[in-house]
């Protein structure tokens, strides 16, 4: 017949001090008629069936265990007596599993009960040093040949460590299933396994609680596995966790662009306007520790992901730590990124989940963050020597990106403007996608000063424009006068160039331009005449400007000659005897004067501009 003893942990402070005895020895007897027939549960105590009424109470969480005992002190008296376990590893159902091993009922072993019951067996201090095949033997031996033999198995029990602690970490159960796992991604993903093998497993880790993910992270980067690997494992962790229904503030949706359409992750400011507070540390917590784990290598992580780990790092006020290293990581990998991967929200929540504005100046987006992103890609380019095709597709990128951001009415001009001349000059091959940012701009803040626009056309080279955007520009009533003269001159030159190959072209493809119809002679003519147009257009232009200049450098000559004489008018004009004969007529005279300075100023104006659109026409 099969018997076991329990004995209570010696050294355990959790068993209550108020019990009459410190250390107690639960021991089933050896009698057949002492041994219980089965375990009964009535409300919220259990009774041991047997021919021995029981004489021990033990009290565990909420439910009340009425057992036997046998005292193998012989100075206590056989008085009954209770007993409390506080913080049972397990609770009240791992110790009615305990209670019946003693008592030699059938008691089944398996990934969910195993660690419980080997922690409760050390709280129990079941050694053999009491009896052969004791708990801690049993439940070992399951652990060891069954348990971290399978990758499944080790999750699972994994799973049922997560309210054992400290026992399940001191006594490495968590440490070794978290090595099972990692040997498992070794096999997996290092030999020729099918994917749905792959995803199971990707599935199953990423099910796990944060704390337990990062020992596996851990055991598996010491194991050395690819970093591609890693960077998975870690993607499909944030997506479950960051990406879950229960997060009102992020949903998905779709943007088109160029005729593709893309599954783009965003932000929405207005689903969630509080967050609980319990939610909010949380979701913290989990971004930090990701970001924590991250591989160093380039290529391990897309800069798609890192982009969207930063929009969720702002949102729920990441530590600047964390922030600043997304913000490198990126900046390492920028010129993979899309426009709108770069629009970070420009607000963020509090400590309680309500949403603030992260920047004074309240823009609709986070400009700061991706100045600070191109700075690192800059940094990162002197380093290792931006390739062409590199340089051409970060120039778009940023033209792009200003020009969504360009319409924020908040945006100040120099903002703009220093991302604008952030590139080097030979970043850019055309200006045409800076032009069409700046114009944008200059549309949406028609208040801005004549100093800051020319401020602002002064980061875009007019040689580097195509002539269609020569074409725009010089109709375009929002560029300063001086911009238009530059890009009137560029045209000029332009226009010359392609006289020039057209002559080349000519000479040596004369028999082809005769089939076709078109005499090389013919457009050249007509190209001069265009040529010869511009020239006297600007001319015109530049004349017109020096009389502008002038007349307003008259105007304030005359103005300081006569502040004197108008000083000593206003003190004669303060006299009594003045006063009401000189008043009148005074005011008509200003006001005409005035009306007469404001008229010339726009007949000179519409001047300017009849001549530009009718050269252009």
């Amino acid at each position: 017949m099969h018997s076991s003893v329990l004995m209570a942990h010696p050294h355990c402070p959790e068993i209550d001090d108020a019990a009459p005895m410190q250390h107690h020895n639960l021991v089933v007897p050896l009698t057949p008629t002492s041994i219980a027939e089965s375990f009964e549960k009535k409300g919220h105590s259990w009774f041991a069936v047997s021919q021995l009424p029981s004489d021990l109470t033990v009290k565990v969480d909420d439910i009340t265990f009425y057992v036997h005992k046998i005292d193998l002190q012989p100075s206590i008296s056989n008085k009954d007596y209770e007993l409390k376990l506080q913080n049972f590893p397990g609770g009240a159902e791992t110790f009615e599993i305990v209670l019946k091993f003693c008592y030699g009922l059938p008691v089944s072993l398996n990934p969910r009960n195993a660690a419980p019951l080997r922690c409760a067996a050390e709280f129990l201090d079941m050694t053999e040093e009491l009896e052969d095949g004791n708990l801690i033997s049993k439940t070992e031996s399951f652990l060891t040949l069954v348990v971290f033999s399978s990758w499944k198995d080790s999750i699972t029990v994994l799973k049922s460590c997560e309210n054992l602690s400290p026992w399940a970490e001191n006594l490495q159960i968590v440490r070794r299933c978290c090595d099972s796992i990692a040997w498992a991604a070794e096999g997996n993903f290092t030999t020729i396994e099918t994917a749905s093998e792959q995803s199971r497993w990707l599935n199953d880790v990423a099910t796990l609680r944060i704390d337990i993910f990062l020992k596996i992270i851990t055991s598996m980067t010491l194991k050395g596995l690819r970093p591609d690997l890693l960077g998975s494992c870690i993607m499909i962790y944030a997506e479950k966790w960051l990406l879950g229904t229960d997060h009102g503030d992020i949903e998905p949706s779709k943007r088109y662009t160029n005729g593709k359409n893309e599954l783009q992750w965003s932000i929405l400011p207005g689903r969630s306007p509080e967050l609980e507070l319990g939610q909010y540390q949380e979701q913290r917590r989990i971004i930090e520790s990701l970001v924590s784990i991250l591989p160093h290598q380039k290529d391990a992580i897309s800069c798609k992901f890192l982009l969207w780990m930063l929009k969720m790092a702002m949102v729920y006020s990441v530590s600047p730590a964390f922030v600043s290293e997304l913000e490198k990581r990126i900046g390492m990998v920028m010129e993979n990124a899309s426009v709108y991967d770069l629009l970070i929200p420009g607000y963020t929540t509090g400590e309680q989940g309500k949403q603030v504005k992260s920047t004074a100046e309240q823009t609709l987006y986070n400009v700061d963050s991706v100045q600070r992103i191109l700075e690192y890609y800059l940094m990162h380019g002197q380093q290792q020597k931006i390739q062409g095709h590199d340089k051409a597709s970060i120039s778009k990128l940023l033209d792009n990106y200003l020009a969504e951001i360009a319409g924020d009415p908040n945006l100040s001009a120099t903002k703009f403007q220093v991302i604008a001349e952030s590139l080097p000059d030979n970043a850019r091959l055309c200006d045409d996608g800076l032009y069409r940012a700046i114009d944008i701009y200059l549309k949406a803040h028609p208040s801005l000063s004549e100093h800051d626009r020319r401020r602002l056309c002064r980061a875009m080279e007019c040689q580097k424009l195509s002539i269609d955007a020569c074409t725009h520009a010089a109709r375009n009533d929002r560029l300063p006068l001086r911009t238009v003269m530059q890009v009137l001159l560029a045209e000029q030159l332009k226009l010359r160039e392609e006289m020039h190959k057209k002559r080349l072209t000519g000479n040596d493809d004369s028999s082809e331009q005769e089939d076709d119809g078109a005499s090389p002679k013919e457009e050249i003519k007509m190209l001069k005449v265009e040529l010869e147009k511009m020239m006297d257009l600007i001319k015109e232009l530049q004349k017109d400007y020096t009389n502008l200049q002038q007349d307003c450098e008259k105007m304030r000559n005359k103005q300081n000659a006569l502040s004197g004489w108008i000083l000593g008018w206003h003190k004669i004009k303060r006299s009594t005897l003045f006063q009401g004969r000189f008043d009148t007529n005074e005011n008509r005279d200003g006001k005409v004067k005035d009306r007469e300075g404001k008229e010339k100023e726009k007949r000179i104006s519409s001047m300017l501009r009849l001549k530009r659109r009718q050269s252009m026409s």
